[in-house]
């Protein structure tokens, strides 16, 4: 019976190992998408397009997201 004690108590921890690995793992994603939030924000604010007014910024995005992205991006020939 100590044996299986032993056992379940190695899995216990081997689990909790995993879930404290897992929760590092989910920060260390949250910051990656925070920096590529903040590229993404100077990208557009290099492009001019933070100075646009809010309506026609608007419009632009609306129709990005109409056409999608990749459509868009042919369409303008980039």
């Amino acid at each position: 019976m100590d044996k299986e004690c032993l056992m379940a108590k190695t899995l216990e921890q081997e689990r909790a190992a995993i879930a404290a690995e897992q929760n590092r793992l989910d920060a260390r994603l949250k910051l990656l998408e925070d920096r590529e939030r903040q590229n993404a924000i100077i990208v557009v604010e290099k492009a001019g397009l933070l100075k646009l007014e809010p309506k026609k910024l608007a419009r632009i995005v609306d129709r990005i997201k109409t056409l999608g992205p990749d459509e868009a991006q042919k369409r303008l020939g980039a």
